[in-house]
């Protein structure tokens, strides 16, 4: 009984496959964006297929019931297993059908700007840190008052749960920043943050341009303690950690 319940290698397969793309989407801090994500599975698929074909008993294994499903056996074969088949020819043209129309399919959308969207802050960011991180005992102050400044400045355009979504979010050509986006703080060291607070849309380099950011110059409104304690509220609400020089 104990050998009958035994998992066949396709399952073994496709669980150790599952497991690895699990691990990779969910389990990797910071997250890592999908073109890496892909390439891994790329890699994970060819090692897999590596395996199963060196032996001759392994690759029956795994290939067997994929020919015997595509095949079918019209003596032995269940009207569900039929279904299934049946659905499968159907539903597989039709998906790579689909992508290829929408692929195809001409965009009346303008062209994207070519501009550099995260560009190298100038060198005098360069190795900065939160002088307010490191401070245990004052914390949740500090916290508290980071979301002070941010719910008293920044609300209006980046939304009060900061996704984007402020109510004069939907009038710029750029939206505000979704700091709810893994990609997005999680990717950034603080000091990084800083400079883009500090400067604002109108204290980029030319790389970046053009650029439609409406982001004010912040460092001629708020005080300096006010920009670090607002970037230790962002990564507080979000749960996100920043990015480390090192």
């Amino acid at each position: 009984m104990g050998r009958n319940m035994r998992i066949p290698l396709i399952g073994k397969v496709s669980i150790i496959w599952v497991s690895i793309y699990l691990a990779l989407k969910f389990l990797v801090t910071p997250p890592l964006p999908s073109s890496i994500i892909l390439m891994y599975m790329s890699l994970v698929t060819f090692c897999i297929l590596l395996y199963v074909t060196v032996f001759q008993e392994d690759s029956d294994a795994f290939f067997g019931p994929i020919r015997d499903f595509i095949a079918g056996d019209t003596d032995h074969e269940t009207g569900a297993r039929k279904i299934c088949r049946l659905l499968a020819f159907i539903l597989i043209p039709l998906a790579f059908g689909y992508r290829s129309y929408n692929n195809n399919m001409p965009s009346y959308e303008p062209p994207l700007e070519q501009r550099i969207v995260h560009p190298a802050p100038p060198t005098e960011f360069t190795g900065m840190y939160n002088p307010y991180r490191e401070d245990e005992e004052h914390f949740a102050e500090n916290v508290k008052r980071g979301g002070e400044v941010f719910y008293s400045n920044c609300v209006f355009c980046h939304g009060d749960k900061l996704d984007g979504n402020g109510i004069f979010a939907d009038g710029f050509n750029l939206r505000p920043a979704n700091f709810q986006d893994s990609q997005v703080l999680p990717m950034l060291q603080e000091a990084y943050v800083f400079w883009r607070i500090s400067k604002g849309g109108i204290g980029l380099p030319d790389e970046s341009t053009p650029w439609a950011s409406a982001m004010p110059r912040w460092e001629a409104i708020l005080p300096e303690e006010d920009r670090w304690k607002v970037i230790l509220f962002l990564y507080d609400y979000t749960g996100y950690k920043p990015r480390t020089w090192e």
